[in-house]
């Protein structure tokens, strides 16, 4: 099977590429990356040392994606995964559109061209905003909780956030180019007649994730604790309750691989995939870890709010239990401790990934 990865070079496509190898003999995997995020460098050269055809190029550029080879699946990796994307200076709101929407009409005209089925990672952040801060929390003593003998609305349970949640807008500039890459990718596939499945994913995080605050959290607090930097409880009182759900790269590597399997057409195409409660931790928990890992480190309590901040985020992988009989497999403590590890062995990690 040929399989080509769209910004192989980042740390979820380096990861699902070597987890794929591990996973399953006989397959070619290429990939394309503009080696633009910091880092990236370094797993381009690991990736060739695995047999993954490099193609340095950019997909926004049509001539770039059509001179790929030849594929029967496209895991579309590529995309700015900060949802404060195009508010911040540097990077504007045109190129957050240009990223993540613009350049995926280049990779499902590639689809159409060699009849290659599409896996689509999307994100927790096509859901509405509002919906998610109106949720019915209780104030535990570290992380806020769910309360479930409350009303909950359509799409949640104690098993987290599904796909049936709201996506009313507002759900963020970033969340509005994923949500409307899942639309139209999926007609496109409904179109000219190849398979697509979209995984809306939850905190990706696990060892050489490039550790920024907004595309990494559980990476950038274990490398920002250990280094002794200035950390912050921001927004929520600064109390550092606000809670995320993380999932492995090689975890979705075992979903996206039965899923290229899978022949069924119709039904069912989007799917919430993530750590889910097992898997679950507030930022005043992990800081309570890292304290016990690396010793004692303040953080400070700033309550301003930012643009898009939100409580709490567990996705419900029912579905993907369902259909494909799909579970996470690594646990949150292993999670953290590969991150731990892979930040003692790199002590410029976070110099590397551009903070």
């Amino acid at each position: 099977m040929r399989i080509l990865i769209t910004g192989v070079c980042g740390f979820a496509g380096s990861t699902i590429a070597r987890a794929l190898l591990e996973r399953r003999e006989g397959l070619t995997i290429s990939g394309i990356d503009n080696l633009h995020r910091p880092g990236s460098e370094t797993n381009r050269v690991r990736l060739r040392q695995l047999g993954v055809k490099f193609i340095q190029g950019d997909i926004r550029a049509a001539s770039d994606v059509e001179a790929l080879p030849a594929a029967d699946w496209v895991i579309d990796a590529a995309a700015n995964p900060s949802v404060l994307a195009g508010l911040q200076s540097g990077f504007s709101s045109r190129q957050l559109f240009e990223h993540n929407l613009g350049s995926l009409v280049n990779v499902l005209e590639y689809c159409k061209a060699h009849k290659a089925g599409l896996l689509l990672l999307s994100s927790s952040r096509v859901y509405s905003i509002p919906a998610l801060v109106g949720l019915p929390l209780k104030p535990g003593k570290d992380a806020f909780e769910l309360n479930t003998e409350a009303d909950l609305p359509a799409g949640v349970s104690a098993r987290g956030i599904g796909v049936d949640f709201s996506t009313r807008a507002p759900v963020s500039l970033y969340g509005s180019t994923k949500l409307a890459s899942e639309a139209v990718a999926l007609e496109y596939g409904e179109a000219f007649g190849f398979p697509v499945w979209i995984n809306r994913c939850g905190v990706l995080a696990g060892p050489g994730q490039f550790g920024t605050p907004e595309q990494g959290i559980f990476a950038y607090w274990i490398n920002a604790h250990l280094r002794r930097r200035p950390m912050r409880y921001l927004g929520f009182n600064g109390s550092g309750k606000q809670v995320r759900d993380a999932l492995h790269p090689r975890d979705l590597a075992a979903l996206l691989d039965v899923q290229m399997r899978q022949t069924r057409a119709g039904g069912q195409r989007i799917y919430a995939a993530g750590g889910g409660p097992p898997n679950t931790m507030s930022l005043a928990q992990l800081t309570a870890w890292c304290d016990v890992r690396f010793g004692a480190h303040p953080v400070e309590a700033d309550p301003h709010e930012r643009a898009y901040d939100i409580p709490w985020v567990v996705m419900d992988s029912s579905g993907c239990e369902r259909h494909f009989g799909w579970q996470p497999d690594t646990p949150i403590s292993t999670v953290l401790e590969e991150i731990a590890a892979h930040a003692e062995s790199n002590p410029d990690w976070l110099e590397r990934s551009g903070m």
